[in-house]
Parts: structure tokens; sequence; C-alpha cells
């Protein structure tokens, strides 16, 4: 299972020709290939047949289509999970369904991994049986004390199986970045299970939240991607020094890019 960027520790689109269609309908272009895509891996998660090398598949050929309807990326920090010899908690912030879709395809190369997702995410059509076959954690988001629970206990048990957990500490998707809407449930669960916390900044509103369903919004190809990973943090005492240290790396990265 090859590695999106090809043993770099970076990643960006390369230049290319954007065929008429999608240089002018770039969200229509994007979501009638993306339902041929999701149609095949819902398909195959029925059947059983949906593994990870599927799943890494799958997430790849969507990073192609938005490419090629025009979208640009740029990824960094592929290293840090390159030299990992561990499980990992990857704590990011969250800004759209793209992450929910890209990221297998750039952490599944070094480590197995699933995510935290709302519950309504497994019971989508078709969607709904390729997210129940990665083993997520689901939370219901109603109910704060049980779902630290949930979190707790199943992201305890994935990672002591060698699957890293990807967490969004937000409790919505947003494009603005707010530290105090940014919660420690990542970090207490890399203290509890004792791996190290890889920080996530990124910038995806390129794909926006839809109005009339939130998950299908407009592709806007004048955005770029851009995503960072961090250096690995081991968690100490509380923790509270390591989510300081998170949250700090994606406003760097963050005011970076927007300057």
């Amino acid at each position: 299972m090859a590695s999106v960027a090809g043993g770099s520790d970076s990643y960006q689109t390369a230049s290319r020709d954007i065929g008429m269609f999608p240089r002018l309908f770039p969200s229509l272009a994007f979501y009638l290939r993306m339902l041929g895509i999701i149609r095949r891996a819902g398909t195959q998660a029925k059947r059983g047949t949906y593994g990870d090398r599927e799943w890494f598949s799958s997430s790849l050929a969507t990073m192609r289509t938005l490419e090629g309807v025009g979208l640009q990326l740029d990824i960094t920090g592929l290293q840090h999970l390159e030299s990992l010899s561990t499980p990992c908690v990857i704590v990011g912030n969250h800004m759209s369904m793209l992450e929910t879709f890209v990221l297998p395809g750039l952490v599944r190369p070094f480590l197995p991994v699933t995510f935290v997702v709302k519950d309504s995410l497994l019971t989508y059509p078709v969607f709904g049986h390729v997210m129940r076959s990665r083993d997520p954690v689901a939370v219901t988001r109603t109910s704060p004390r049980e779902d630290f629970a949930t979190v707790m206990k199943g992201g305890t048990e994935r990672l002591d199986k060698g699957i890293s957990i990807i967490v969004f500490p937000q409790t919505t998707r947003t494009p603005a970045f707010d530290r105090k809407d940014f919660n420690t449930i990542g970090v207490k669960l890399a203290r509890r299970a004792k791996v190290p916390v890889v920080p996530l900044a990124l910038i995806t509103d390129a794909w926006s939240n839809g109005r009339l369903h939130k998950d299908l919004g407009r592709i806007d190809v004048r955005r770029k991607v851009r995503m960072a990973f961090g250096a690995p943090l081991d968690v100490e005492g509380n923790g509270s020094g390591t989510n300081t240290a998170v949250i700090s790396f994606i406003e760097d990265r963050m005011k970076d890019w927007r300057a």
C-alpha cells in the first residue's frame, strides 16, 4: 500500500489539464464521479469485502477526483506518520467532509486507522455500510458524558489492537478555529492508552458545508486544500500542556496559510 506522496515528506497537486465540463461545473462533475466511488465501496462493504486496501483505494480515488475538477492539495508532515512505531491519536480541527474522505488515503499507508464519528454517519444509505466496515468509534453528540465514556472505552480497545484513531474535538465542522470549542478528548484518550498524539492542522473549506444537506456543499477550486501533520507528542501529566501544544500548532499553521 504505497504512500500518496511516494515516500516523500509532503505532497502537492501537480499541474494538469482540466476538461471543459469540470472547469465549468466543478461541483457537479465531482459529485457525479463521487457517487460511483461510494456506490462501489458500499457494495463491497455490504458483501463484507471492503477492507483497508479498498478503503485506501476509495480515499485515493476521491482525492484524484477532487484534483480532477481543479482542486489543489498541499500536504506536509507525512514523515511524522512514517516515524511512528506505535499507534497514535491524530487530533485535528474539522472543516468539511473532505478530511473524512481524504485522510484514510494519507494515513493508512503508514498506520491502520479509524475515526471517532457521529453515529448518524452509520445510518447513511450506502455510505453507512462503508463507515460501519471501518469499525469507528460512534458518538451521539447529544450526551457529552456518554460520548466521553464511549470514546475512552472504544478508542482504547482499538488502540490496544494497533489501530490509530482520528479525533476532531470540535463540536461541529466550522471554517473558523476557536480554541474555546476544542475540547481535550483526544489527548485524554491518548493519555489513557499511553500512545502519542499527532497534531493535524487543516484548511478544507474548498468543500463547503451545504445549505440543503451539510455534507453536500459547493466545491470551490479557487481555495487550496492544506493539511499539516505535526511531530508526535507524548502526553505528560494531565495532558493540558499537550492539548495547548496541539491548539498552538493548528493556530500557527492556519495563521501562516491565511497570511
